[in-house]
């Protein structure tokens, strides 16, 4: 059986973001789970997504930790109104701060690994801290402000 992430059922109409959209065949299409009491992601660069010879650009980092990090605040919406990912109306969140830490260079051509924990989560706001790793070692962190998006945008 094949699991789905939040991503799968954003609804048609907002599921185009370059970073976690569904029908953005030239994105990211990033997938967030939850596992345990975090969330996941898996992305693995490829050899374009390159800073300098070896190593991950940061603005590929900084939109892998800001579409985690919006789906993790869909995640916990999710998870605190007892609701399936289905239901309507749809939680969809977007980025109202992002602040990233690079802590050491990220090596390209391995699969990174995005873990988010939810810190606050108050109205319409999440804010999630998230890592990222590669070869199991994090090489940056973030912190993501999410606001739901209004249903009528």
């Amino acid at each position: 059986m094949e699991i789905k992430a939040v991503q799968d059922f954003y609804p048609d109409d907002v599921a185009h973001c370059y970073g976690c959209g569904k029908l953005n065949q030239y994105g990211h299409q990033i997938k967030s789970y939850w596992d345990g009491n975090e969330t996941a992601a898996r992305f693995t660069p490829k050899d374009y997504h390159t800073a300098i010879p070896g190593y991950v650009y940061g603005g590929l980092i900084a939109s892998l930790i800001d579409c985690h990090g919006t789906g993790t605040a869909a995640l916990a919406a999710y998870r605190s109104e007892n609701k399936d990912f289905d239901s309507l109306p749809a939680f969809r969140f977007v980025t109202a701060s992002l602040q990233i830490d690079y802590l050491k260079p990220t090596p390209i051509g391995v699969e990174l690994e995005l873990r988010g924990k939810v810190i606050e989560l108050k109205g319409k706001k999440v804010i999630s801290e998230i890592t990222l790793s590669a070869n199991g070692k994090v090489t940056a962190k973030g912190k993501v402000v999410a606001v739901q998006m209004p249903e009528n945008i």
